[in-house]
């Protein structure tokens, strides 16, 4: 297994990455926009920061970095009209308690036992990294409802 710097490194960078983009994507948008729904069978652009936000909250930060955290999943996609800058405030606080906790991460941490609801991995490698192609899987989709939402689809 490669140096737990170079993992942690690595998935702090990505982790970073994700952020900036969410940032991005919502700067040219108001509140209202935010929460609004392109298409009658989706999601907000807020519910999914809301979803990504409770991801991370859950899997990392109450999971690994034991900080307590209670996840309400259905509130992640029902939830609407909070303020922008709130909304990108949760998510900056889940992204530094992930980094806070990848950079505590030993080598052998990162094979340490993982159990959680909703979720079949084993290991705290393994659901970091879900965690962030999860993440990165609803910034594909902001792309396409910032798109939608700015009139330039």
């Amino acid at each position: 297994m490669p140096d737990s710097d170079v993992i942690g490194n690595g998935l702090a960078a990505y982790f970073r990455m994700i952020q900036a983009r969410i940032h991005e994507l919502t700067e040219p948008l108001s509140t209202e926009q935010l929460w609004t729904k392109p298409y009658r069978h989706g999601n907000s652009i807020g519910n999914l920061v809301l979803h990504i936000t409770g991801n991370l909250n859950y899997f990392v930060g109450a999971q690994i970095a034991q900080t307590g955290y209670v996840r309400h999943r259905d509130l992640e996609f029902s939830g609407s009209g909070k303020p922008k800058a709130d909304v990108l405030s949760e998510l900056d606080q889940a992204i530094e308690t992930v980094v806070t906790a990848i950079g505590e991460q030993a080598r052998d941490d990162w094979s340490a036992p993982y159990s959680a609801e909703r979720t079949e991995h084993r290991d705290r490698f393994s659901m970091v990294l879900k965690c962030a192609g999860h993440a990165d899987h609803h910034v594909g989709q902001m792309i396409y409802l910032q798109r939608e939402l700015l009139g330039n689809s």
